[in-house]
């Protein structure tokens, strides 16, 4: 195992770091670096070597968890250890498990896309809990990646890292700055997932290679720009009452209809 720097101040700038990188996808950004919290996701990362700038763990962690720290240490740059008391006050949940490491955000613009996979367009998503759910469901499903609004909620919050329970770590992602100018360009054919019944039903849809199906905002769906650009508009067929249906579950819905 590394050596480990002791670390007790609150005023330690590291310490200051930690809780901006929790906080604020502002930080993140400017920093170039994300929060990992917790076993399993350290795991996760570590098992797809992916490499941690950072270990911060506390005294308890560091005993209770030696074997997968001690592996943790080995592909971090510095190593960090806490009084329990301290990590607590970093920590972006409510029991920690005493484990966190920093790592560096990848280039998500550049990632280059399969002109014969499957993806999956989220268009301003906010909710970290729905990309996280339905980052998950892609993975099962054999989706080939994730696309991305930079108007949506960060992938690298903490909430959606855990939502996502490490697949966002695993999946393809790619953030689009000018996200209905940029679709098009692509070359993917694109669904448009609308609540509008003039739109052609999923269940009647050919989902070829080369496809992308598009989910909107919470609240508000699809912006009119990305209509117009896409090549389809399709529509989830609802009986009863229902208006709209959660982005999670219709993004399920659209991502099995165009893998099975």
């Amino acid at each position: 195992m590394k050596e480990f720097k002791k670390i007790s101040s609150r005023e330690n700038s590291l310490i200051k770091l930690i809780c901006a990188l929790q906080s604020s996808a502002k930080a993140r950004k400017e920093n170039g670096s994300f929060v990992l919290e917790g076993l399993r996701i350290c795991t996760d990362a570590y098992e797809n070597s992916i490499r941690f700038d950072k270990l911060i763990v506390s005294q308890t962690a560091k005993i209770k968890y030696s074997e997968q720290i001690t592996g943790f240490s080995e592909c971090s740059e510095e190593c960090y250890e806490l009084p329990d008391s301290l990590f607590k006050k970093i920590s972006d949940t409510a029991t920690p498990q005493g484990v966190i490491a920093v790592s560096r955000i990848k280039d998500l613009s550049a990632t280059e896309i399969d002109l014969n996979g499957r993806y999956i367009a989220l268009e301003n998503v906010a909710d970290p809990s729905n990309l996280g759910a339905i980052s998950r469901t892609a993975e099962a499903l054999g989706v080939t990646g994730i696309i991305l609004s930079s108007g949506g909620c960060d992938p690298y919050s903490p909430k959606a890292l855990r939502a996502s329970m490490g697949t966002l770590l695993r999946m393809p992602l790619i953030i689009l700055e000018d996200f209905s100018n940029c679709l098009p360009k692509l070359g993917l054919k694109s669904f448009a997932c609308v609540v509008d019944n003039t739109a052609l039903s999923i269940n009647g849809v050919r989902f070829d290679d080369g496809s992308v199906i598009i989910i909107g905002n919470e609240a508000n769906g699809i912006t009119e720009e990305t209509k117009r650009v896409a090549t389809q508009l399709i529509t989830i067929p609802m009986n009863g009452k229902a208006e709209s249906l959660n982005a999670a579950v219709a993004a399920s819905i659209s991502m099995w209809e165009m893998m099975k």
